[in-house]
């Protein structure tokens, strides 16, 4: 169990009002958490702070080699006035699965949790309570050793930030248009494609600035070696309803094993629904769009929940699915998992943790 020393600032910052527009991802706490790792001594000095900026020298090995983690996850205002997480366990041993891949010390999943647990009950009043609203919770680890050379650091930061945030797109539930990829790739098995880490993203960025150039919300990445079966989109796993049969690409080594992803399928087969996980081509994805299976198509994910697809781009293949409104499986799934979340519903898994 970490000893976290806790240093509360002496100049809070003025807070948003209710009502105001948040955003996502803009606004901070006054505090964060930080933790120190030393080769030989393991992780110590476990403090929050005020939330302030970090020096690093500017060899600092992340700068240049990459070796960062991070992950996402929220805090919610439960209807009762009590604060909950979702499922911090399994954000703890995906950050580990992440830190193994990338030579990053491991973080005993219990002490994530309870830095987590510490620094939101600190900051608890900036919890939002507005429709759709939570605190973001974005824990992340970065290499400082002072070297430029290609090896694992052997000093790292472990830090927690917060912020208070709205729907992450600005549409709210509005189904959102999504470019297939056809020309670049992101990730191949064998690679880091499954791990949280800064350069996954930074590899997506040229295909997402191309599709939103075309009016697209997200790019939908195809496999890097055939470039033809379905992986996952930019910030969320993929879910397609074909035939009444809930779809999703299996996890492969180069997709996120994501959170909302899991808790989406048992929660679908809770509800009575096939799901199948598995491959599934471009080519049968635009044959169903064209007979008509393809019935609904949405992304999961933590800061989006569940974000319903109107629209499909393929190479010459515009696919519009549905009416242009959420579909019914799409709607039941975030009414179900954001009211388990927000302890409006019960919570027949046991995912719900009061902070």
């Amino acid at each position: 169990m970490l000893n976290i020393r806790i240093n509360k600032t002496a100049n809070p910052k003025e807070k948003y009002k209710p009502g105001d527009k948040l955003g996502f991802g803009k606004i901070f706490t006054d505090h964060m958490f930080v933790m120190n790792y030393t080769e030989g001594k393991g992780w110590h000095d476990a403090r929050i702070e005020e939330y302030a900026p970090i020096s690093l020298d500017p060899s600092a090995m992340v700068f240049h080699y990459g070796q960062t983690m991070f992950e996402g996850m929220k805090a919610y205002r439960g209807e009762d006035g009590k604060v909950y997480l979702f499922r911090p366990d399994m954000n703890a041993k995906r950050a580990n699965d992440s830190n193994k891949r990338l030579c990053i010390p491991e973080i005993p999943e219990e002490d994530f949790v309870q830095a987590v647990k510490a620094v939101v009950d600190v900051d608890k009043e900036w919890i939002p309570t507005g429709e759709g609203e939570s605190l973001y919770i974005r824990p992340f680890v970065i290499a400082t050793d002072e070297f430029l050379g290609v090896a694992p650091s052997k000093t790292y930061l472990f830090i927690i930030i917060l912020s208070p945030s709205g729907a992450y797109y600005a549409s709210g539930l509005a189904p959102v248009g999504i470019w297939i990829e056809d020309e670049y790739v992101r990730a191949v098995k064998g690679g880091i494609g499954f791990a949280k880490t800064g350069g996954n993203y930074a590899a997506s960025l040229k295909a997402q600035v191309k599709a939103h150039d075309d009016g697209y919300s997200q790019v939908l990445w195809l496999d890097g070696v055939e470039r033809k079966y379905i992986e996952e989109v930019g910030a969320m796993n993929i879910f397609f309803k074909i035939n009444g049969k809930i779809v999703t690409p299996m996890i492969n080594g180069s997709i996120l094993p994501g959170i909302t992803r899991n808790s989406v399928i048992k929660m679908c087969q809770h509800l009575g629904f096939e799901v199948e996980e598995r491959r599934i081509s471009v080519d049968e994805l635009v044959a169903a769009a064209k007979d008509g299976s393809l019935e609904e198509v949405f992304g999961t994910g933590t800061a989006a929940v569940i974000s319903p697809v109107g629209k499909l781009r393929y190479c010459d293949d515009v696919m519009v699915i549905g009416d242009g409104n959420i579909g019914e499986v799409s709607q039941k799934l975030y009414d179900t998992l954001t009211g388990i979340q927000w302890g409006k519903l019960d919570d027949p898994f046991g995912w719900r943790v009061e902070v």
